[in-house]
């Protein structure tokens, strides 16, 4: 999952961000307006995270541009204020969900995972492909009934391609879901991460290479290191 946090707070902001990094969920950081629609326009975004008092086009102009783009990306709303005409004031602009200040991390974490099922609500929220059983709440994944045990990283790479349900997602997808804004798109993060997936999922190997495109989970995976490659 990645997210937008629009917060003009830089501590909180660098806050909320690093402890979502510590949930496999990337963030970037938009301190105004201008910012914030600069990223939407450049980045896919699974969740828009909005402080309605920000410097620049607003909390309630963004999620009024977001609305009105039709993306069906999911808001969460961040305010000082706790009255209800406040709540009902940002539900009507559009919001999906509403926080109020302060607030713990985990909480902010909870209602990201159950924004995002709402967004995926055809997809049940444990996600199951081939022998493999991923689990996003618990961050859990099985293979045919074996734990197995992932970083941070390697969990938000799986985590997009079991959603794509055999789909070939690119390496610049995946580099643009899992990670933040800060990667370098030259890297080899992409390629290393898949390869130490593969090796802490077993054999036979269950994430083929579509050489040139990108990678899959292999409904049917060759046995030995075979799969599509390993590259």
């Amino acid at each position: 999952m990645r997210v937008l946090i629009v917060e003009d707070e830089p501590y909180l902001a660098e806050a909320i961000r690093d402890g979502l990094r510590l949930e496999a969920i990337a963030a970037d950081i938009a301190g105004d307006g201008d910012t914030a629609l600069e990223l939407l326009s450049v980045n896919t975004y699974d969740i828009a995270v909005l402080d309605r008092d920000i410097p620049g086009p607003s909390g309630d102009e963004i999620a009024k541009r977001i609305v009105a783009s039709g993306n069906g990306m999911p808001i969460l709303m961040l305010t000082a204020a706790d009255r209800l005409d406040d709540k009902a004031s940002g539900f009507e602009l559009g919001a999906d969900d509403y926080l109020t200040k302060p607030f713990e991390l985990q909480e902010l974490v909870l209602r990201l995972r159950a924004l995002d099922r709402r967004r995926a609500h055809n997809r049940p929220p444990v996600r199951e492909i081939a022998g493999l059983r991923l689990d996003p709440f618990r961050r859990e994944v099985y293979r045919d009934g074996r734990y197995v045990a992932l970083t941070r990283k390697q969990f938000a790479v799986l985590e997009v391609l079991v959603a794509a349900e055999g789909g070939v997602v690119s390496a610049e997808d995946l580099l643009e879901r899992a990670w933040d804004e800060n990667a370098d798109p030259f890297t080899n993060a992409v390629r290393i991460t898949v390869s130490a997936l593969r090796k802490r999922l077993g054999e036979p190997w269950i994430i083929a290479t579509v050489p040139g495109v990108g990678y899959r989970i292999d409904a049917q995976p060759a046995s030995g290191h075979g799969g599509g490659g390993r590259g």
